[in-house]
């Protein structure tokens, strides 16, 4: 059975089996989560304008008093959604949010405020409050049922926060950084394919930002080299990595990872070399001869800049052999 399901039955039940400790009523706000209100709360707190509910709202966040914060900006936006102060209300929601930890709920009250109200938003702090959310999650933070039970973390929810970012604001202050960490949450996830697209995303457009470019172009790499490795050394991916970072060095050859790169290309030309020795051992054991030829001088091919590294030296000295006892066909 899914471990989030059982944990909501879990929780479910805590509530039921224990009505009197459990904070009540609990109200459900469509996009923004569960949340308690005291029975027999004071009243007081709610105003008869749009102008003196926020005054309310704002005041009790400044106290740091972020549950009735979170009521009355709430209120604003339900009682007065299209009045001029629905905006900084609904902003308010999400910074309560945000103080009281409940960060996925602040993520998506953010994202309110940018679809019901684009052209009064303070667009670059609203994506950067995002993004630092994101961060959060990226980092480790759990998500939580209800807002209030801790789950897990989940690099797959976190990607879909960073590619919301991306989507609200793709030319944005913050969108490359997203971008970015998208393919950094793929690598975690151990999805190093995904990682590629993602690092290939942000290197294509963003390439007129060289830092951004050089960064993706670079990861790219490394993602290629990752997935090769964890396939009983994939050629094929094995030759992306090399051709993403040889790139990379054309590129930008004042980057300080160059020598990086050029290391990486080395012990990965060396694999492929050792892959193609191996292979051409093969075929000179079942004497096809021109076969094994091909391959150790695919070996040779491969190491032209370390030309007395091992496996060069010994191609070369099984095509002289072979050449001395079996001549080639052609």
């Amino acid at each position: 059975m899914n471990r989030r399901f059982v944990l909501m039955l879990v929780a479910s039940a805590v509530l039921l089996l224990f009505p009197s400790q459990s904070p009540a009523p609990l109200i459900y706000t469509p996009g923004e989560g569960w949340t308690y209100e005291p029975v027999g709360g004071d009243p007081g707190w709610k105003r008869i304008t749009a102008k003196e509910q926020l005054v309310v709202a704002q005041d009790a966040f400044d106290k740091k008093q972020y549950s009735l914060a979170l009521k009355a900006a709430r209120r604003v936006v339900q009682q007065w959604p299209l009045s001029d102060y629905a905006p900084q209300a609904q902003y308010l929601v999400g910074r309560s949010y945000e103080a009281r930890h409940q960060d996925e709920s602040a993520f998506k009250a953010y994202q309110k405020l940018i679809e019901s109200y684009p052209q009064a938003v303070n667009f670059d702090e609203v994506l950067n409050r995002q993004k630092e959310i994101a961060d959060r999650f990226l980092a480790g933070q759990r998500f939580r049922l209800w807002g209030y039970i801790p789950l897990f973390p989940s690099m797959e929810k976190t990607v879909g926060l960073y590619e919301s970012i991306v989507k609200n604001g793709p030319y944005s202050n913050v969108a490359p950084e997203a971008q970015l960490k998208i393919g950094e949450a793929r690598w975690k996830q151990g999805n190093f394919p995904e990682a590629v697209k993602a690092f290939e995303r942000a290197a294509d457009r963003y390439n007129d930002r060289p830092s951004v470019a050089a960064d993706a172009i670079f990861r790219k790499g490394l993602a290629f080299e990752r997935q090769a490795a964890r396939a009983e050394y994939d050629q094929s991916t094995a030759a992306q990595a090399i051709a993403t970072f040889t790139d990379f060095i054309t590129l930008f050859p004042d980057d300080p990872r160059v020598s990086e790169a050029q290391k990486i290309i080395s012990r990965l030309q060396t694999e492929q070399a050792r892959g193609n020795f191996e292979t051409a051992q093969y075929y000179e054991k079942i004497a096809k001869w021109d076969a094994a030829r091909i391959y150790y001088n695919e070996v040779i091919l491969l190491l032209l800049d370390e030309p007395d590294s091992p496996y060069a030296t010994r191609a070369r000295e099984r095509l002289d052999e072979l050449n001395r006892r079996q001549p080639s066909a052609s």
